[in-house]
């Protein structure tokens, strides 16, 4: 099989070329040319030398062949692979009914209160749907319905989704999935772009001043910001916390609404909150939320301030046949109690903080690395060709990558150029799995770093 790289991915983390496939076992060619023969354009595998699981616990994966990978990269299984307690309500739930939100349901309505308890109380409104670009969609309709605006802001290499819509405010996507006329791009929150003399609040603050004039500009009101508040694509930016304050009132003043993008920042992921704007000491007008919430489940939700979104709901039917069906809240509900019962975001602040640390103590000294960053189970390790310069070195960092996943640990990489390390591991991920981490790491980073 010749190589079939297409522009589409060119940019996609640590991708597997399959030009390389006839250098894998057996049984792995055979799928991947099955898989090329009856999968549609777009799918694409991840490492040197791909892997295929059949089962997981916690924070691990295990192959065919029974060998134990150590999973610090999929934050889709919130609170664990095949964790009991989701299995066992979704399983019962599946046996009992599944219908949609049409009927009374009481388990749904349980679930929103639930779930609405963890956030402010001004955000009291809940629609559910099954994926976060979906959420996404849903969230932008209803800015733009409310503030009568077009214009968007984003983060220079964000990602909020698939559909069309969301694909058009999606600009990590690529080229080949060009942006609307009515998005604008700023700086990620990295404080090495502010200037001298100048704090983040303020280069922030400038940034969207900025896109707005420009929006402006060419006929386009602000509808909104939407950021995600780990800015996951752009590199993994968390700190330090405060600066959205002026971000939000530049946005307000230019009649947008803020929404914050949960997707991968939210149910405790960042360990010092349940949700990532909370740590800015701010309150978004929209919140989306996504693959987490329903532990692999597809169930996805929007929150509003209710003044945001009741004139839509008074003009716009919005229904979703299996958005708040039975069985995906079943498991969403299974996760919050899991959240609870099992202390998760002292768990994760106290695991985030420890692998954090280790990571630092492990890289002070490299040429290579830097910076590590990041909150709770979300961490950046940027690999640079050089300190001084931070000239990014993508191929440091997928060598990095594959030295881990060939010892049997898991993580990608993320950021403008592909050159930091993304660990985000399922929230199970325990103080002997950081250990482990730890340990593994300072393997590699001895030989390449």
């Amino acid at each position: 099989m010749t190589s079939t790289l297409s522009r589409a991915i060119a940019h996609y983390p640590n991708r597997f070329d399959p030009g390389a496939v006839s250098g894998l076992p057996e049984h792995i060619q055979e799928t991947i040319h099955r898989r090329e023969r009856v999968l549609g354009p777009g799918y694409t595998l991840i490492y040197k030398e791909p892997v295929e699981f059949v089962s997981g616990h916690g924070a691990h994966l295990v192959d065919r062949d029974g060998n134990d990978y150590l999973d610090a990269y999929n934050n889709v299984p919130c609170v664990g692979h095949a964790h009991p307690h989701v299995a066992e309500a979704v399983a019962r739930q599946m046996t009992a009914v599944n219908t949609n939100t049409r009927y009374v349901q009481e388990a749904l309505v349980a679930y929103a209160e639930r779930l609405l308890a963890t956030f402010p109380d001004e955000l009291s409104k809940l629609s559910i749907a099954c994926s976060g670009s979906e959420a996404n969609d849903l969230a932008m309709r209803v800015a733009r319905f409310h503030t009568g605006g077009e214009g968007i802001i984003v983060t220079r290499w964000a990602y909020h989704g698939i559909t069309r819509e969301v694909a058009s405010f999606s600009p990590t996507l690529g080229a080949g999935s060009p942006l609307g006329p009515n998005v604008r791009l700023i700086d990620a929150p990295d404080p090495r772009l502010v200037a001298p003399g100048s704090t983040l609040d303020e280069h922030m603050r400038q940034q969207v001043r900025g896109a707005i004039d420009d929006l402006e500009r060419h006929g386009y009101r602000l509808a909104a910001l939407i950021t995600d508040c780990a800015y996951s694509s752009d590199g993994i930016f968390t700190d330090p916390p405060g600066y959205m304050q002026a971000v939000v009132e530049e946005v307000h003043a230019a009649g947008g609404v803020y929404i914050a993008d949960e997707v991968q920042s939210g149910f405790a992921r960042l360990g010092d909150s349940m949700w990532g704007f909370s740590r800015h000491g701010v309150l978004p007008d929209i919140v989306t939320m996504g693959k987490p919430m329903g532990n692999g489940l597809p169930i996805s939700g929007v929150v509003f301030r209710p003044e945001v979104c009741e004139e839509f709901g008074r003009n716009v039917r919005y229904f979703n046949t299996f958005g708040g069906s039975s069985i995906p809240v079943a498991a969403g509900a299974a996760v919050l109690d899991v959240i609870e019962k099992e202390n998760v975001q002292q768990r994760v602040l106290e695991n985030g903080n420890a692998l954090r640390a280790g990571l630092r103590e492990i890289t002070k000294d490299s040429p290579y690395v830097a910076e590590v960053r990041g909150a709770g189970l979300f961490v950046g390790v940027e690999i640079v060709k050089d300190r001084e310069t931070l000239e990014p070195d993508r191929a440091l960092a997928e060598d990095v990558i594959n030295d881990m996943r060939d010892r049997r640990i898991l993580i990608n990489g993320t950021g403008t150029s592909a050159n930091t390390l993304k660990i985000r591991p399922p929230l199970a991920f325990d103080s002997a799995d950081v250990t482990r981490f730890l340990e593994t790491f300072a393997e590699v980073a001895k030989i390449r770093l």
